[in-house]
Formats: structure tokens, C-alpha cells, sequence
């Protein structure tokens, strides 16, 4: 995942910079977070098919995304 850090930072900061408190306010919704807890679940059982495998991954993704982007709109506001 390094080699796409530099993309997670630039897209997680233009997030971060449009409304910081609307971001850090954003919660996914309940159906998918309840969808990622049952992903892992049947991880830790049973474990997933390649789709529910790349399905994960990218929920793990648009996580690392969101917590870059709510970690930058915290700076954004300390600094206003």
C-alpha cells in the first residue's frame, strides 16, 4: 500500500480542505458497516471468496482514506 500513499494523502487532503467539520462529522453508513463487520467475521470462521477478499480490501482503503482526510480537516480547524 506505500506505493500509493502519496494518492491517499492528495485525495484525503481535498477532502479534508472542502468542509473540515462535515468531515469529520461523516460516519459510513450503518448497512456497510455492518457488511464490513460480517466480512471479517467470515474472515476470522470461514474465510471469503476472492470477490468478498477484494471487497474488504477496498472498505480497508476507503477506511485509511477517511481517517487521512478527518486527521487533515483536524488541522484545518485547529488552524482557522
Amino acid at each position: 500500500m506505500v506505493a500509493y500513499q502519496n494518492i491517499y494523502d492528495s485525495l484525503a487532503e481535498f477532502i479534508a480542505s472542502m468542509d473540515p467539520e462535515k468531515v469529520l462529522a461523516f460516519h459510513a453508513p450503518a448497512d456497510i458497516q455492518v457488511r464490513v463487520e460480517v466480512l471479517i467475521d467470515k474472515k476470522k470462521s470461514e474465510g471469503l471468496s476472492e470477490q468478498e477478499q477484494d471487497e474488504l480490501a477496498h472498505y480497508f482503503i476507503l477506511e485509511h482514506i477517511v481517517r487521512l482526510a478527518k486527521s487533515r480537516a483536524r488541522l484545518h480547524l485547529s488552524r482557522a
